[in-house]
This record gives structure tokens, C-alpha cells and sequence, in this order.
């Protein structure tokens, strides 16, 4: 498969005839130069409400018909009463669930994360943040999405270890670095890509620092905007 790392938690994945994108925050994201009207994916899953990960999910799957995948409240809310997302379809998700696309499955999880969105001004909770496991050719590639460390991250490793994990590591709305090496270990990860740092000025944190914590040979610093082969 083919990856793209847009920063902050943005993500693309190419396999087989599909194209996925994960929480694409690609317009004031000061980490891509990536033109949001160049993508084309097939699915666009969401780790939660927050702008820095819906970021233009709702005019990219307008634009290509995607389909957007997420915890059912969002999913619901999007369908049924958010304004920014008409013309949109989501499809609802939740804890313990498993929706099979093409070419890929995703299995969700808890992620401990407030999900709330600003809406005609009032805050709005809808749901709450998760994790994503995707199996794409036979290999296992965990998103925490924005979490705190917490010891049901293990769960997502009970069958097998993950192939690949993509942690935060910011800190302040998320776990730190040294959270993050061991949300690695919990997930038993043999690969690990550090994500949601240096975006803003409350998630300064150095990944080359975080690497060199991890087992050796198990970090990854991909290139922003850069496809690689994993």
C-alpha cells in the first residue's frame, strides 16, 4: 500500500482500487501544500468532531462522492442536521463495530477525547472520539486518533500486533511523547508513525526525540506530502 502523511493526523492510504483518506485537516495546516481539490479519495473516516481533523472533509466528499465514516452520533448528526455537511453521506460506526469497504475493513474503539463542535454558536457534544483499526492487505494500521493514554489501547493488539500505529504525541489536548512510547508498547506496534505535534503552538513536541524511544528500528518520520511504501 501507499501512504501519505499530511500532518497534524491527516493521512492518505492507497491499496488495491482505493483510496482513503483520514481526517483530512489540509487547509490551515501549516505541515502540507497539498491542494484539498487534488484528492480523490474513496472513503474519508474521522477519528472525531474536532476541526483540526475534519478540516475539509465535508467540500472534498461533496466534490468526489466519498463516503464519510465515523462514530454514529456524528454520522447521524451529519445526516440528518449538520449544515456543512449537506450534500454529504456518512455512514455510522460505534464502538465494537466493523464496516468492510472495499478492499479494507475498520474496526472501531474508545479514544479518551472530548468530541464537541461548535454549531449556530452553541457547543455541541456529539458522540465521542475514537481509534480506528484498519486491516488493508493482511496488515493491521491503528489510528488513535486525539487520545490520553489509557490501558485499552492493549485490546486493539489482543489478536495480533499492529503492523502500524499512528500515536499522538503533542501533548496538552492529547498524551505526550512519553505516553505515546508506551501506548506503542500497549499496542504492540512493530511500526510507528508520531502524529498531532508542532501544528500549534500548544503541541510543540520533538518526534525525532519520541523515535528514539521507541524499540529500534520501529519509528517512522515520513516526509510531509511525501507517498511512501509500506
Amino acid at each position: 500500500m501507499k501512504i501519505t502523511y499530511f500532518g497534524q493526523n491527516a493521512f492518505q492510504i492507497k491499496s488495491g482500487q482505493t483510496t482513503i483518506l483520514i481526517d483530512p485537516f489540509l487547509t490551515g495546516n501549516k505541515h502540507t501544500h497539498v491542494d484539498p481539490n487534488s484528492l480523490n479519495p474513496d472513503y474519508i473516516l474521522l477519528t472525531h468532531t474536532h476541526g483540526d481533523h475534519v478540516g475539509d472533509a465535508f467540500d472534498i466528499a461533496r466534490r468526489t462522492g466519498a463516503l464519510i465514516i465515523t462514530q454514529t452520533d456524528f454520522a447521524d448528526y451529519m445526516n440528518n442536521t449538520l449544515p456543512e455537511a449537506k450534500d454529504c453521506h456518512a455512514e455510522s460506526v460505534n464502538f465494537g463495530g466493523t464496516y468492510t469497504g472495499r478492499d479494507f475493513t475498520m474496526k472501531m474503539y474508545p479514544a479518551w477525547h472530548t468530541d464537541a463542535r461548535l454549531v449556530k454558536g452553541l457547543l455541541v457534544p456529539l458522540g465521542t472520539a475514537c481509534g480506528m483499526a484498519l486491516t488493508i492487505e493482511d496488515k493491521l494500521i491503528y489510528n488513535t486518533g486525539d487520545t490520553a493514554l489509557f490501558s485499552d489501547l492493549k485490546l486493539v493488539a489482543r489478536k495480533r500486533p499492529v503492523d502500524l500505529a499512528m500515536i499522538c504525541i503533542g501533548g496538552h489536548f492529547t498524551m505526550d511523547a512519553d505516553d505515546a512510547v508506551v501506548a506503542a508498547e500497549f499496542l504492540q506496534a512493530k511500526h510507528v508513525i508520531p502524529t498531532h505535534y508542532n501544528t500549534f503552538p500548544a503541541i510543540q513536541a520533538d518526534p525525532q526525540k519520541f523515535i528514539d524511544n521507541l524499540p529500534a528500528g520501529s519509528g517512522l518520520l515520513p516526509a510531509f506530502d511525501e507517498e511512501f511504501v509500506f
